[in-house]
C-alpha cells in the first residue's frame, strides 16, 4: 500500500458518529490520536463496565448534543502536552481520509482550550501517510474533487 500525502491540518469524516469534515491536526510528535470529548463518564450496568461521552465543544459548529455509549474501551496512561500523565480512555472506531476508512484508536481528552479537536497521533499515520507541513486539507480536497 503506498502512503499518501497527508498535510499539517485536514477536515476527516468519523461516519460512526455521523461527524463529517471536522478539523483535525496531524502531529507526529503525539503517539496516540484523540478527540476532544466532554462528560466522560464510566458506569456499570449488569456487572458490565461503559462509558458515556459527548464529542466536540458545544460551540463547534458540527456539535449534536449526542451522548455516545459504548462498552468497547480501555484505559491507557498518556503524557499529555503539558508533561503531565494522565489517564485518558481509549475508544476504537474508523476515520474517513481520501476517500478510505481506516480503523483508528482516539483517547478521550479534552481539548476546548485547543484550536483542532482531532489529534491524528504517529500511531495512526505510521505506514500510511507522509506528512507535509506545507500543505493542508489534501484529504479534504481529494473528496471535493471526486
Amino acid at each position: 500500500m503506498s502512503k499518501k500525502l497527508i498535510g499539517r491540518f485536514d477536515k476527516i469524516d468519523f461516519p460512526e458518529f455521523n461527524l463529517f469534515e471536522i478539523e483535525a491536526k496531524t502531529d507526529t510528535g503525539a503517539f496516540t490520536s484523540s478527540i476532544h470529548s466532554h462528560k466522560i463518564e464510566e458506569f456499570t450496568v449488569d456487572d458490565q463496565n461503559f462509558i458515556k461521552f459527548t464529542l466536540l465543544d458545544p460551540t463547534h459548529i458540527h456539535y449534536n448534543e449526542k451522548v455516545y455509549q459504548t462498552k468497547n474501551y480501555s484505559k491507557k496512561l498518556v503524557k499529555s502536552s503539558n508533561g503531565l500523565s494522565e489517564e485518558r480512555f481509549v475508544i476504537k472506531t474508523t476515520v474517513v481520509l481520501f476517500n478510505e476508512i481506516y480503523p483508528i484508536e482516539l483517547t478521550l481528552s479534552e481539548r476546548s482550550d485547543m484550536k483542532y479537536p482531532i489529534l491524528l497521533g504517529r500511531k495512526f499515520l505510521n505506514n500510511k501517510f507522509i506528512v507535509d507541513p506545507s500543505i493542508k486539507n489534501s484529504s479534504f480536497k481529494s473528496k471535493k474533487s471526486s
